[in-house]
């Protein structure tokens, strides 16, 4: 009985025990028997927050959480539970205006729980979350500075109104560009013009003034530019076919006006490509419209050229909705316009066009330098090998307009086309090189044959002044040496006048013909002052070989090293080994020439002058006389000959024509020929050298030697030999 109760008092215990311990145990905890654990309120009731919700456990505790796209429906409270007074609703509806007047809510898996659809002529402020507003305020410039943007019920939602003076790029949505009619509206640059390029300033006028007098969008649309293309292309027609342009004014006014006309009729072309071919044009335009910025590879051809480019060139920094690039070819402009001009480049060169003239358009407004450059292929009129050609553009400020290779340098040629590049198009024509005169095949021959005819005859000569023991003295010395210098330089004229390519060595063939010519004419003014010397001085009258060494090359080698000292480049044309004609190098040679021909002019007159007095004294020596006459008479032709040809040579070289060329080259090879002629076959000594020599050579035959045949025989050579020595002397 005791044991009973003593048991009962146990388990007592041991109930308010186990009562003690849950007791003790934080809300949210449950005991397992041994300890406090958490309860999972989200696990053990999963409705306990309702629906459109999440359940997050926490260490006894829970809270709850609207899902995605849902927002409770009491403000400013995210994390909630069971006991409070709300519930999830769809965000919405919570927010109705959350997407702003132009806008509608749509609940989605985003991670804000919805995104903004917007109405016609609203958009997005910056994402898709963001509220609609309207589309005008948003992109203030999206019909540009000439527009002023409504809001529809158009697809776009907008439409964009032009000021006048401007329109639309494409359609109505698109941006309203300037048409620049102030350039054409203002009355100077109209009489500033010349009478008959005027129908192109009227013909621009026309659609100009109409959209300076009106902002109705449907009266614009109806001006497309196709109507105006075609009466450009008839006015560019009219004033090719009548040989209008025959000054460099005219020529300028009129390419400005056409790529003036080109840039306002672009944008108002209906179709993407347009080709026109007309009696002296061809031509074809592109134009890309769109929201997109064109990008990528764009060629454009015509018979006679070609323009290769990008769409990033022909658009520029600014976009305005569309883009355009033309290319017009003019088919006989190469005649209107001259044959001939100047071009500004540092040979100073003469050139002829060798293709047709083409103008390049685009519809960007900064075309002077070009980030990436255009190529212009040209097909030539005529193919030409010969020499390189040259790329250039008209450049209406150099002189009232000219050609300029500024900006262009040549890519790719050979006797059909060039390849040209160019960094800028701008408001000029880009046209093709232009080539120098070449000499004929005709006159390469005459050059060859006669200068080899000449070389012969001064060999003869230099031979005959070298050997032949009966002329020997100072003037057969003179002879010597002005028949040398000559050999030389038509040996090296012949050589190496036209070998360019090698620059080192073209400047030394040019050294070579300076020092050699004007050596040729010292020794000439030697021979004015030696005849000088013979009609004034009664003895010695010779001079020493020496003297004449040191002024026949003396002078030459100072002057030829003087100007090799201040101008080492003037050695050496584009064309020519020759001495530079632009720089004034030239009178290196042509001042010494000019002073040797005035001195000798000089000497000359004097020994005519002296001539006259003796031969009407009263006891003349008709002998001495007669051949100091016949001495100045050779020096006078032979120093007419050389002078006259270096007359033509300055021309040659300067300024070349095809009459000149014969002339020069017909008094070059004349040289020689004609100095053999005086100094050797109308020489009565030499003659009887030649017979001599020819004599033994043709008719040997054996001599019998007496005493007395050689007794006479060596009288007769001892007075031929002093009558020489007076000759000589003489």
């Amino acid at each position: 009985m005791r044991l009973k109760k003593l048991l009962m008092v146990l388990g007592l215990h041991l109930v308010l025990l186990v009562d003690l311990i849950f007791a003790n145990c934080d809300p949210g905890t449950t005991f397992n028997g041994t300890h406090c654990v958490d309860s999972d309120e989200c696990k053990n009731v999963p409705s306990i927050c309702g629906e459109n919700t999440v359940c997050t456990n926490t260490i006894g505790k829970y809270f709850c959480q609207c899902t995605t796209g849902y927002k409770y429906s009491r403000s400013g409270i995210v994390n909630f539970t069971a006991d409070m007074d709300g519930k999830c609703k769809d965000i919405c509806k919570v927010h109705s205006s959350i997407c702003g007047v132009g806008g509608r809510c749509r609940r989605d898996s985003s991670p804000k729980g919805y995104q903004c659809s917007c109405h016609p002529g609203f958009t997005h402020s910056s994402s898709n979350q963001s509220a609609c507003i309207d589309i005008c305020k948003v992109h203030s410039s999206i019909c540009g500075v000439g527009g002023h943007c409504h809001r529809d019920s158009s697809p776009k939602g907008y439409q964009c109104s032009c000021h006048p003076g401007f329109t639309h790029s494409s359609s109505n949505q698109s941006a309203c560009i300037d048409l620049r009619c102030e350039r054409i509206m203002s009355g100077s640059s109209i009489s500033e013009t010349p009478p008959i390029l005027k129908d192109i300033q009227v013909l621009l006028q026309k659609p100009c003034r109409e959209f300076n007098q009106s902002e109705d969008v449907g009266r614009k649309e109806e001006l497309h530019g196709d109507k105006w293309l075609e009466k450009l292309l008839s006015i560019v027609d009219e004033l090719l076919a009548g040989g209008a342009l025959d000054t460099r004014q005219k020529l300028s006014a009129m390419l400005l006006s056409v790529e003036n006309a080109l840039k306002i009729i672009g944008p108002l072309m209906a179709n993407d490509q347009t080709r026109k071919s007309n009696a002296f044009t061809e031509l074809e335009m592109l134009v890309k419209r769109g929201e997109v910025t064109p990008v990528g590879h764009v060629s454009l051809s015509s018979q006679h050229a070609q323009l290769d480019s990008n769409w990033e060139t022909a658009t520029g920094e600014f976009y305005p909705g569309f883009s355009t690039i033309a290319l017009l070819s003019y088919k006989n402009l190469e005649k209107s316009a001259n044959h001939s001009f100047r071009v500004n480049s540092s040979h100073g060169l003469r050139f002829a066009i060798n293709s047709k003239v083409i103008t390049a358009v685009v519809s960007n407004p900064d075309t002077g330098h070009l980030k990436m450059p255009v190529s212009l292929t040209f097909s030539h009129l005529e193919k030409a090998s010969a020499t390189k050609p040259t790329c250039v553009y008209w450049d209406p400020d150099l002189k009232s307009g000219g050609w300029s290779d500024a900006g262009c340098h040549v890519k790719a040629f050979n006797a059909s086309y060039t390849v040209c590049s160019c960094s800028h198009l701008s408001s000029f024509a880009v046209l093709m090189a232009l080539y120098d005169f070449e000499d004929t095949f005709e006159l390469q021959m005459i050059t060859l044959v006669g200068l080899s005819l000449s070389l012969i005859c001064l060999l003869i000569c230099i031979i005959t002044f070298s050997y032949c023991r009966s002329i020997q003295g100072t003037r057969n010395t003179i002879h010597l040496h002005v028949c040398i210098s000559l050999f030389i330089a038509n040996l090296t004229f012949l050589a190496g006048i036209s070998r360019v390519e090698n620059k080192v060595g073209c400047s030394v063939v040019a050294g070579l013909l300076h020092f050699f010519y004007l050596a040729a004419f010292c020794w000439m003014c030697l021979e004015g002052v030696q005849l000088f010397r013979m009609v004034i001085l009664v003895f010695n009258t010779t001079l020493r070989p020496i003297y004449l060494w040191a002024a026949g090359y003396g002078i030459p080698v100072v002057i030829v090293v003087l100007s090799v000292i201040i101008n080492p480049n003037g050695y050496g044309t584009r064309r020519h080994c020759w001495l530079d004609l632009q720089s004034g190098f030239i009178w290196s040679f042509y001042g010494p020439v000019c002073v040797v021909i005035l001195a000798n002019v000089f000497f000359f007159l004097i020994t005519v002058y002296k001539l006259a007095e003796k031969f009407s004294s009263l006891n003349p020596d008709l002998n001495s006389l007669n051949k100091i006459k016949t001495f100045t008479v050779t020096a006078v032709a032979q120093l007419a000959v050389l002078g006259t040809m270096w007359i033509f040579g300055c021309f040659q070289f300067n300024k070349e024509t095809i009459v000149v060329s014969y002339i020069y080259t017909f008094l070059n090879c004349l040289q020689g020929v004609l100095i053999f002629i005086m100094h050797c076959l109308l020489s009565k000594q030499v003659r009887d050298e030649y017979s001599r020599i020819l004599s033994c050579i043709f008719t040997p035959h054996k001599t019998k030697y007496s005493e007395f045949s050689t007794n006479q025989s060596s009288k007769s050579q001892a007075s031929r030999s002093a009558q020489h020595t007076d000759q000589s002397h003489i």
